[in-house]
């Protein structure tokens, strides 16, 4: 027995996964949190930050969502990995890694 991509639980075992744990189906990755194991976490000071964009398209996992106004938004947590790209990347110093909290 196969599971779907948003039927893993940490229940299922490695019987009843495909051969190799490949995926079959599209859109998986919003049914996954990929975000729970890092250590550090970007928050961005919204007065330093002039919406200049650069920390948007360096980020691997796309956790800097931009909003139809063309203006960067929150980051999304659920995908960030605490990478830190952003935060170096940034020429305001408007993003700060921070110790991630459980």
């Amino acid at each position: 027995m196969s599971h779907s991509a948003k039927e893993m639980t940490p229940q299922v075992t490695w019987k009843d996964i495909t051969p190799g744990g490949a995926i079959f189906e599209g859109g998986t990755s919003q049914a996954v949190e990929t975000g729970d194991w890092r250590t550090v976490k970007p928050v961005l000071d919204k007065d330093k930050c002039r919406q200049c964009l650069l920390c948007a398209p360096v980020c691997p996992d796309m956790s800097i969502p931009v909003g139809g106004d063309g203006k960067r938004q929150d980051f999304n947590y659920f995908f960030c990995k605490g990478c830190g790209i952003c935060a170096n990347v940034c020429p305001f110093g408007a993003i700060a890694m921070v110790k991630a909290e459980k």
